[in-house]
């Protein structure tokens, strides 16, 4: 193994070596073209399963019936990831990567298609990138960010991990539903889950787990390989309908037929003018408050940012995340947002935008191994959603919980979420008990104005049925 150079001193940066150097800054920053190629690499390995799960997620039915493909998806998944990470690499110079963010894109697919068409739904995804932008480039949006208490943008990190690991054990038949009072949902089926796909969940998972806990990159990548892999041999020996749905090699042309279908004529018979502000209103609230939080921590991991968290190019930062978010609606594929997954690259020494541009020229090569993510079986992919919200609800550690203001309000915003199968109805329990608790308990003065028009939002939300009927309109 041989030894990577030392980080030159703050008052005697390196001498740029070339122009791809200089560019980058990466003898500046203390890095090398090498380090940069292996994080970039790296960063692609623990994020690629995204290309295999954000299909599986948006496979949901939309209110019309309709079900997106599931190699179109995937295609548009590596696409916009590919772009969007190469686009913020050459523009930022920093070494964070995009995807489909997880969250936002179960929100889609198990709130907002109950309403609308994907179609729509992806509009609406377009709608809040705009807005995105407008408040990034003016500004606004680390002011806003800065203003909402930590609290309560950690309890949304930690509520959404619950949703998506609840959604993970109801797609693996690991929790059904009874279809009785009480209890309404049981484990397994009567209580077992001997059955083969929900072992294969749970051996997955535990594979998953284990590799985690061991730190190996690509953890999550690797379980669902090996989990595709033990599914097959356990079909051929005991087969149980298992059905790959593979159809040839693994080599295609990418399908590109999801990009540009979005439709902003929503149908106002369907849906209430109310109800379409909330949803842009909650896919705001995720996309802005996550991706500053792992932007800001991902700078912190790199040594990049200042003592108030601040670091090189924020406003482009802020802004290329905000065009994510309009890529990902018009490609189909969901907002595009930076990955915390992004922090392996930098532990692998990546400091600047060039390992970016590596981890973007993968996904676009991705794009034409697409046929492979058919063959993961839905039951092993239930396993990688358990594990990520595994991983997000660990920001409950940094909450704490000694004064009951704030304990309510992050135990509403976390179990609220899997509880009513809704992200904005979490995020709005959490918002109100805020406002309610410290109103009238003497806090008041430290209501933030912006809250207070958050809350009435989102009561105006809880209440839209009532309103709808008054005003004659949903």
């Amino acid at each position: 193994m041989t030894s990577t150079p030392s980080a030159p001193t703050p008052t005697s940066p390196a001498t740029p070596t070339s122009g791809l150097d200089r560019f980058f800054e990466i003898s500046q920053r203390g890095s090398t073209v090498g380090a940069e190629i292996r994080g970039g690499i790296v960063t692609f390995v623990t994020m690629a399963y995204i290309v295999i799960l954000n299909p599986l997620i948006l496979s949901t039915p939309d209110v019309e019936g309709t079900v997106l493909s599931g190699s179109a998806v995937a295609a548009s998944t590596a696409l916009t990831a590919g772009v969007m990470t190469l686009l913020f690499g050459i523009i930022t110079r920093l070494p964070f990567a995009f995807a489909a963010g997880l969250g936002i894109n179960a929100f889609l697919a198990f709130s907002i298609v109950g309403s609308v068409s994907w179609a729509e739904a992806m509009a609406l995804v377009v709608i809040n990138g705009v807005i995105i932008v407008l408040l990034a480039a003016t500004g606004l949006r680390k002011l806003i960010f800065d203003a909402v208490p930590v609290e309560l943008k950690l309890a949304i990190t930690v509520g959404i991990g619950l949703f998506i690991a609840f959604i993970g054990f109801v797609n693996a038949g690991f929790v059904t539903a009874t279809g009785n009072p009480s209890p309404p949902v049981d484990l397994g089926v009567g209580g077992s889950v001997a059955s083969i796909p929900t072992l294969l969940f749970v051996i997955t998972l535990l594979i998953g787990g284990v590799l985690i806990s061991l730190r190996v990159r690509g953890a999550i990548l690797i379980a669902l390989v090996a989990g595709t892999l033990l599914a097959a041999i356990t079909s051929a020996i005991w087969p149980f309908g298992l059905d790959f749905g593979f159809s040839g090699g693994i080599v295609a042309l990418p399908d590109f037929s999801l990009v540009g279908a979005v439709d902003f004529g929503f149908d106002l018979q369907r849906v209430s003018v109310v109800a379409l502000i909330m949803f842009v209103f909650t896919l705001l609230f995720s996309n802005f408050f996550d991706a500053m939080g792992t932007m800001t921590g991902l700078a912190k991991e790199a040594d990049l940012a200042d003592a108030k968290g601040d670091f090189p190019r924020i406003t482009s930062a802020l802004v290329v995340e905000g065009v994510g978010a309009i890529v990902g609606g018009g490609t189909s594929s969901s907002s595009a947002t930076v990955f915390v997954e992004s922090g392996s690259g930098i532990g692998e020494g990546a400091r600047t935008g060039l390992a970016s541009v590596v981890t973007g020229a993968l996904f676009l090569l991705a794009m034409f191994f697409t046929p492979l993510t058919s063959l993961v079986p839905g039951a092993v992919a239930a396993a990688a959603l358990v594990l990520v919200g595994a991983m997000m609800l660990s920001q409950i550690k940094n909450i704490d919980f000694s004064d009951f203001r704030v304990l309510l309000p992050v135990f509403l915003t976390a179990t609220v979420m899997p509880m009513t199968y809704s992200i904005a109805n979490g995020i709005g329990a959490g918002f109100v008990s805020w406002i309610v608790l410290h109103a009238f308990s003497g806090r008041i003065k430290q209501i933030h104005p912006l809250l207070w028009v958050v809350g009435v939002g989102f009561v105006l939300f809880f209440a839209r049925g009532p309103i709808e009927a008054l005003f004659g309109v949903g």
